[in-house]
């Protein structure tokens, strides 16, 4: 999810994504009036006015839509280690 609009998420798609030359094996959403970021509740209050942004987060959603999982990284050097999502899929 990213408060970029469509143009702003292609730039930064390039800029993150492109050093490879592979597009991202993810969906990313764009949310630039952050409708969806504030509903979960993760948007980051310390990002710049001129920039803003929202927490680093990883939702496990099962098929029922119900979140399973859910890890917001207030600290944007911290993530979620892929043991974790594993142990609760294979859970679901």
């Amino acid at each position: 999810m990213s408060p970029d609009d469509r143009e702003g998420m292609e730039r930064m798609v390039a800029k993150v994504f492109g050093e490879d030359g592979k597009p991202p094996e993810m969906v990313i959403l764009s949310d630039p009036d952050h409708a969806v970021i504030d509903r979960y509740g993760i948007f980051n209050p310390n990002s710049s006015a001129r920039h803003p942004f929202p927490h680093p987060t990883t939702y496990v959603i099962d098929k029922h839509g119900v979140v399973q999982y859910r890890f917001v990284a207030f600290d944007f050097r911290v993530s979620v280690t892929n043991e974790a999502i594993l142990h609760v899929l294979k859970g679901l």
